[in-house]
């Protein structure tokens, strides 16, 4: 099939599927004119490929991963032990932008204290923090 037909099949943007491709993730022939040319599997291929990227995995990543995929020894087991490593990652940038905010938050809350000071004292007022 070419690369449109893949498209319609996995409603991935051609502009993606071709990403895919370059980077070496599915797997195509050169058809007459120098079109791709997928088979079968690509659709599958590109699904996972799509659905690994949107929640997260590195190309590299699944480079590793694509072999396995197709010849179907990646386990459940190994994929269930890659999305808790995912989320633990996933958490620790919660827990990294939720300390963020509770300094943006003192933050505000110093310089609101230094606007009210202001405020009783105009003649020590100051413009800079």
């Amino acid at each position: 099939m070419q690369i449109s037909q893949l498209a319609a099949a996995t409603g991935l943007s051609v502009h993606r599927l071709r990403r895919y491709a370059d980077a070496g993730l599915l797997l195509s022939t050169r058809g007459p004119g120098g079109f791709r040319r997928f088979d079968a599997q690509a659709v599958r291929d590109a699904r996972f490929i799509a659905m690994a990227r949107d929640i997260g995995f590195a190309l590299a990543e699944l480079a590793n991963l694509l072999p396995r995929y197709r010849a179907r020894t990646l386990t459940i087991e190994e994929m269930v032990e890659r999305l808790q490593t995912r989320i633990a990652v996933v958490d620790a940038a919660i827990a990294e932008q939720q300390a963020l905010r509770a300094r943006l938050v003192e933050h505000v809350g110093w310089f609101e204290a230094r606007r009210r000071q202001a405020a009783r004292n105009p003649s020590r007022r100051r413009n800079s923090p």
